[in-house]
């Protein structure tokens, strides 16, 4: 483990995408706790162009934007977190029994895979959020959590097919051990890296599809999301009376976090893929 992390470390991509990452999650458990003020209270006039009090202006309610945006982010950010633990946690669970077990099993739960992937997961998450009344931060990230595991979990069942015939899991196995100890400790460990780099796919992905459905009005309600931000500007028409302030930081907030999220990744995959590394 300690020597995955030291290689990483020097991974220009990873480091580039971690510091990046790093700086916006200092930045948003930081500032408010310098700016104690109401992200929701009205202090200006409808779009006002950014000033030394308001650095970035305000919306079309007169509110501060900056503090609008960091809000938002903290809440993408939780959204997204969410949203790649629930994704990574059922493609993860669904893929090693499918991979391990086979047989009826692996046809089922192939099956059912598939059916998901054959459905844009985004149809089903505008569906369900059109069906549900009261929408939390956390239920917005556990629907899209729920309808994004498929491809973890192809890619999760294509490793454990490839481990379960191994010398050290037959070993295990004629040592009597049972099917959830080999799993977790013969096959996963061998699979841990691949399972990190969905959970930041799975994660940036639970950013742009609360960003994208937030835009639509199917977002969380009684919060701040950029995607709520950007919502905001749009039915307020920003663009049309010149407010860029009012859209254009919260589209790069997203751009620079999935950015980062992005670079992560590459790094960790030129790293741990023996193909690329070759």
């Amino acid at each position: 483990m300690n020597h995955s992390v030291r290689i990483l470390l020097k991974s220009p991509k990873f480091m580039l995408g971690a510091v990046l990452l790093l700086l916006m999650i200092g930045v948003v458990m930081i500032y408010p706790l310098i700016n104690r003020n109401d992200p929701l209270e009205m202090i200006a006039l409808a779009y006002q162009p950014p000033d030394s009090k308001l650095l970035l202006g305000s919306d079309n309610f007169g509110r501060d934007l900056f503090l609008e945006l960091i809000y938002g982010i903290r809440t993408s950010l939780q959204v997204g977190l969410i949203a790649g633990v629930f994704a990574t946690a059922i493609g993860l669970v669904i893929g090693l029994a499918s991979g391990y077990i086979g047989g009826m099993i692996d046809n089922l739960l192939t099956a059912v895979t598939n059916i998901f992937i054959v459905i844009p997961s985004f149809v089903i998450l505008i569906l369900i959020s059109v069906s549900i009344d009261s929408r939390s931060s956390f239920v917005t990230a556990a629907i899209i959590g729920i309808t994004s595991w498929p491809w973890t979990a192809r890619a999760v069942r294509a490793q454990t097919s490839s481990l379960r015939n191994r010398d050290h899991v037959n070993i295990a196995k004629i040592s009597g051990y049972s099917t959830p100890r080999i799993i977790v400790y013969e096959i996963l460990p061998y699979i841990a890296s691949y399972v990190v780099m969905a959970f930041v796919l799975q994660m940036a992905s639970g950013i742009l599809a609360e960003a994208s459905i937030s835009m639509l009005g199917l977002g969380p309600y009684n919060t701040i999301s950029l995607g709520i931000i950007m919502n905001w500007a749009l039915v307020f028409e920003a663009p049309v009376a010149g407010a860029w302030w009012a859209f254009i930081p919260a589209a790069l907030s997203i751009a620079v976090i999935t950015f980062s999220l992005y670079m992560m990744n590459t790094g960790m995959d030129e790293i741990f893929n023996p193909k690329i590394r070759s």
